[in-house]
């Protein structure tokens, strides 16, 4: 499965100098980019470098207008480099907002331009404000960052039994819980933020509890959900009350469908590569409103701005005392030591304080995080010492966009007097190398395949519910004499890669792209479960087949009712409730008979054993067969009287 780029850690691939392995090529002179399809048929349009559009600027000081001269010639270079379609980008220095602008386009189709009012997606930019909502309890005195949070919320449980009891709301925003990403559970689906956050128990952690770091959406999840239980309200509503209006933030939300009811919101896009071929194509939003407190806030740059100036003015907005000087110091101050590539020597050891990452660059202390969610890239980046601070929104997005990390370091090599690191060169530098290199290896047929394999089974013998726990249900079907993987509301054909293995294709715009399925044949010989790589920390995700629709009707369940002859003994079954089936073995306790397939039940808790139900010419039940280790038993069903 592709790597989910919704929420990612993006601040530090535009930040903290980890650079994305993908390939960056420098565009042409025009960017093509995709419009929707008219009459059936894929169009493109050429549109040409955006024009910038004029500045919303306050009074800037001379020296600091000066040392600007010329960003706004670098932003347009460096757009049309990236094919980004648009950005919105703020700067502040010394309490005041010195640049408030909008270059290139929201809409490309309409050529609408990108201005300080224009709301995009912030992504993971959100993990902030939900601390920020945290830290509002903790100076109300109704929540302490370092009490397990199950004092707090009872019914709060993980896999791991120590992490259960001793997880505090500080574990949770630092990224220390001991569980890698999983972020297939929530990506696109259906649940509501409650049953995610019942669903933790079951998912496998990959490090001890406060051992490592280990980016999670799903514990930020769980704070939001834990500070609206707290406040008794919703998270949205605290951080409405707490966060955005004491800082007069009146555009921002908490949801796509919110901004699309706006005058002024971008459209997502994404640069849709495949070989030499490069495209920028329009893209869906993606509703991710119960993950909310990890990434689903919309803001513009207007807002995001009197955010920034909060932060380096140490939590206050005007006279307003927003967040305690205490807490905006335990943001800012790291908790957890975070990966560095250490790759450029302008950027110092990465680390994690509570919702923002800490770094160094070029000597000076930064604070940051960056946010993807599907066709959005953002940045929130300050230097506190001095007293600077960037935001940078764009609608690309992030796996081939590091466009927001550029402008950023752009913006601080010229307030601080300093050479202007050539970052965009770099960057592009690094894409092209990491595009080669893939285009080399698919060149030389580089692959794990083995050639010349077969299913095991006829394809129909696949098709069934397979479900896990905590990741919920996948569905595999048959279209057109070729297997479908159904999950999250996502669909994708499903090819014979080798053996009992299947891959979805490769498509860009597909989440499920290259996604690899295992099924495995139980001791029946039959398809029991599959497997799947959802999260690369763990083991592979295991689905378990489910029983075929109709198998828990109480209808079908009725005819199997009755007493069986097993040789000189005599054995029962009866319904227990509307869809139950109980299994009565002389001197041994009841069994539940859990369905499988056609009429096979299998015996729950005693692995090899099954009962599977035979009927005649009319279809009624004649007789049974009990399947063991140690033999097959025919069991005669007795007529009644």
């Amino acid at each position: 499965m592709r790597r989910f780029i919704a929420l990612s850690l993006s601040w530090l691939v535009l930040i903290l100098g980890n650079l994305p392995v993908q390939a960056r090529p420098r565009a042409p002179q025009e960017i093509r980019l995709a419009t929707p399809p008219a009459s059936g048929q894929q169009k493109t349009k050429a549109v040409p470098a955006p024009k910038r559009k004029p500045a919303s600027r306050a009074a800037e000081p001379p020296e600091a207008s000066a040392r600007l001269e010329g960003f706004d010639a670098f932003v347009e270079q460096a757009m049309k480099d990236w094919k980004v379609p648009g950005v919105a980008i703020a700067v502040a220095q010394n309490g005041k907002v010195i640049l408030s602008r909008g270059y290139g386009f929201r809409d490309i189709k309409n050529q609408l331009p990108v201005t300080p009012k224009t709301l995009f997606a912030i992504g993971s930019i959100t993990k902030s404000f939900t601390v920020a909502a945290l830290a509002r309890l903790v100076d109300e005195g109704k929540l302490d960052w370092d009490k397990p949070a199950r004092e707090y919320m009872p019914s709060f449980r993980l896999y791991d039994g120590v992490a259960s009891e001793h997880m505090t709301p500080r574990d949770l925003v630092t990224h220390r819980s001991g569980l890698p990403r999983h972020d297939a559970l929530w990506y696109n689906s259906e649940l509501a933020r409650q049953q995610m956050v019942e669903r933790l128990r079951y998912l496998e952690p990959s490090k001890d509890f406060r051992s490592t770091f280990q980016y999670n959406n799903l514990m930020f999840l769980t704070a939001g959900y834990l500070a609206g239980y707290v406040a008794g309200t919703s998270w949205e509503e605290l951080a409405q009350q707490r966060i955005f209006a004491p800082l007069g933030m009146q555009s921002s939300n908490f949801a796509v469908s919110a901004s699309q009811k706006s005058s002024d919101f971008a459209l997502p896009y994404k640069n849709a590569k495949e070989g030499a071929k490069e495209e920028v194509k329009e893209v869906p939003f993606r509703v991710i409103d119960a993950v909310g407190p990890a990434g689903s806030i919309n803001s513009n740059v207007e807002d995001m701005a009197q955010y920034l100036l909060m932060y380096l003015n140490k939590g206050k907005h005007g006279e307003t005392q927003v967040l305690s000087e205490s807490n905006v110091t335990q943001m800012t101050t790291p908790q957890m030591v975070s990966p560095s590539s250490l790759r450029y020597p302008e950027i110092g050891h990465a680390s994690y304080g509570m919702g923002l990452g800490i770094n160094s660059y070029r000597g000076h202390k930064m604070v940051s995080h960056g946010g993807a969610i599907d066709g959005f890239t953002a940045l929130l980046s300050f230097l506190p010492q001095d007293n600077v601070g960037v935001v940078v929104l764009t609608n690309l997005e992030s796996d081939r966009n590091s466009l927001p990390g550029i402008l950023a370091y752009n913006v601080y090599d010229r307030l601080l007097g300093l050479d202007q690191v050539p970052w965009n060169q770099r960057f592009l530098e690094d894409q092209r190398k990491s595009d080669q290199s893939q285009a080399e290896a698919k060149q030389k047929g580089f692959t794990t395949q083995k050639k010349g394999t077969h299913p095991s089974h006829e394809l129909k013998e696949y098709v069934a519910d397979y479900e896990h726990s905590g990741y919920g249900i996948v569905r595999i079907g048959m279209d057109k004499g070729e297997l479908t993987l159904t999950y999250n509301r996502m669909s994708s054909p499903l090819k014979h890669f080798h053996y009992d293995i299947f891959e979805t294709p490769a498509n860009p715009l597909d989440a499920l792209e290259k996604t690899k399925v295992s099924f495995f044949t139980n001791t029946e010989g039959d398809i029991g479960s599959l497997s799947i790589p959802l999260e690369p920390a763990v083991k592979e995700i295991v689905f378990t087949r489910l029983a075929e629709r109709g198998m828990t009707d109480k209808a079908f369940l009725q005819k199997f009712i009755g007493q069986y002859e097993v040789g000189p003994n005599i054995v029962s079954v009866s319904l227990r409730g509307e869809n139950t089936l109980i299994l009565t073995l002389p001197g041994q306790r009841e069994y539940e008979l859990v369905p499988k397939r056609g009429t096979l039940f299998e015996l729950k808790g005693l692995a090899g054993f099954s009962m599977e139900f035979k009927l005649d010419t009319s279809g009624a039940v004649s007789e049974a067969a009990l399947y063991q280790p140690n033999g097959t038993f025919v069991a005669k069903k007795k007529q009644q009287q």
